[in-house]
């Protein structure tokens, strides 16, 4: 890629390209190759400090959050455009920085993001940010306003897809941004400052400094910041909330997930398991809405099984770069060791590997884990239980559909999951009673962004995408006003 998309030297605050604080800097380790391949400064607290600052003015004084909601739209709009033609660096970017497979990123990097600035662009020209309400001789105004300078928190997994998922909504309501990439994937989320500058978003309107723990803390607890959105672990998420509820601070968390397929008896089990196969492995199974469980009937297990390990041996696993690769790396050295660990936690509990579990042979260099099928596995297990996030497939059996759906819910997680059947309204009924954020039939996926997504449970709290994703970002408010007012001009 382009050293000016890799190596970057200024963080983009205020509308401007500018200086950091400190001297620190994060280098960005291609999966791949296991070598520096770009740099960005690494954000200290005054670095963060500056860049709340200049989303709390343009928010406080600025002409964003006033402008009408159409006038909003047409500077969304241009924004789709321009990162329509960006879309091939983003792509290239998020290959070297955090090994996605070129392959893969239409779907994961690029694929949402200009639909996504498009579709709330539309939505805000129609949607009711006020409306009056009449009962008797009381008139009441409700507004929806926006609810002031959003902090960002977005995972490496799919930066700008997911930085998109909170900014575009957030920037449709009237909301001033501060957008911290993560430290492993830092430089894609520049190109979409730049295309939203280049929209002609006024300066501090979205703000973007890479950081580690510290500038996100900072982030989080700034009394600058009125509301944090963030994607990432539960772990990290539960400490968030816990930060936010000390200040009584809005929140919204997308968090992790353990999501399962149920593959009723009355299913072709081995003819969709190249399907589950390969949408457990997209991203190298770093997807946190992975349907990783994949619930089979006990007669058709072993057919399953089998089915699942010849699928899982014949995904290409190589150089990302590569458009015939379909499992690349894994984002980090410390990642491939966690999921090498719960591919031993398993098989110490009992689990079989029907197929990968270890390293591929024919690539030394990278984190590479091959595609894994887990067999034998109970619901109890550690690996059945905590998301595992890299290339690793757990086969569980059931006996009855009623046994299927308490496995699914037997989770603390909530975030996805899938019913495969030959009878479709059979596999809605079945879909009804999973406690998930979001279900699929036979593979058919909500239409995203107009649909909400979120989770139950440790999976997260709040939706994005859809209506609900632009309410996420508004606080409505009620306002008497004398009955002279009614239906008035003057209102607005």
């Amino acid at each position: 890629m382009d050293d000016r998309l890799m190596y970057r030297r200024e963080f983009f605050i205020a509308g401007a390209w500018t200086a950091p604080e400190g001297s620190g800097r994060l280098g960005v380790v291609s999966p791949s190759t296991e070598e520096i391949v770009g740099e960005v400064p690494a954000a200290t607290t005054a670095d963060i400090d500056r860049a709340v600052g200049a989303a709390r003015a343009a928010f406080d004084e600025g002409p964003w959050p006033r402008m009408a909601p159409t006038e909003r739209a047409a500077v969304l709009s241009r924004a789709a455009a321009v990162l329509r033609g960006r879309a091939a660096d983003i792509a290239g970017v998020t290959v070297d920085e955090m090994g996605c497979a070129i392959s893969q990123a239409p779907r994961a990097q690029t694929g949402l993001v200009a639909a996504l600035f498009e579709y709330y662009a539309g939505l805000i020209r129609s949607f009711e940010f006020e409306r009056e309400v009449v009962a008797g001789e009381s008139t009441a105004l409700v507004t929806n306003e926006p609810v002031g300078v959003v902090a960002a928190i977005v995972p490496w997994n799919a930066p700008v897809t997911l930085a998109s998922w909170k900014a575009a909504p957030a920037l449709a309501a009237g909301c001033t941004v501060v957008i911290k990439p993560p430290p492993e994937a830092p430089l894609s989320t520049f190109i979409l400052a730049e295309a939203l500058h280049e929209a002609g978003l006024p300066p501090g309107a979205v703000n973007v400094v890479p950081g580690g723990r510290e500038a996100g803390e900072r982030l989080v607890t700034h009394p600058g910041t009125d509301k944090i959105a963030f994607t990432g672990s539960t772990a990290a998420g539960k400490r968030i909330m816990s930060l936010c509820g000390d200040r009584v601070k809005r929140v919204s968390l997308e968090l992790g997930g353990k999501s399962a397929a149920i593959v009723l008896d009355d299913a072709d089990a081995a003819g969709i398991m190249p399907r589950l196969v390969g949408g457990a492995m997209h991203l190298s199974g770093q997807v946190c809405g992975a349907h990783t469980r994949v619930l089979v009937p006990r007669a058709r297990y072993a057919e399953a099984v089998e089915a699942a390990a010849a699928a899982a041996n014949a995904v290409p696993v190589g150089d990302p770069h590569d458009p015939s690769t379909l499992v690349g790396p894994l984002v980090a050295e410390r990642q491939r060791e966690r999921v090498e660990g719960y591919i031993a936690l398993a098989v110490e509990a009992g689990a079989r590997v029907a197929a990968g579990g270890g390293r591929p042979a024919h690539l030394p260099r990278g984190w590479y884990v091959e595609p894994t099928i887990l067999a034998g596995v109970d619901n109890s297990m550690r690996v059945a239980r905590e998301e595992i996030f890299g290339p690793v497939l757990c086969l569980i059996p059931y006996d009855g559909e009623d046994e299927a759906v308490g496995i699914a819910n037997d989770s603390p997680y909530g975030l996805a999951g899938g019913v495969w059947t030959g009878d479709p309204a059979r596999g809605l009924r079945v879909a009804r009673r999973v406690r998930t954020g979001t279900m699929s039939v036979n593979g058919s996926h909500a239409p995203f962004p107009l649909v909400p997504f979120g989770g139950f449970k440790e999976s997260g709290l709040g939706r994005e995408l859809g209506p609900e994703g632009l309410r996420a970002f508004l606080e409505p408010r009620s306002i008497g006003i004398p009955a002279s007012l009614r239906a008035s001009a003057t209102i607005s």
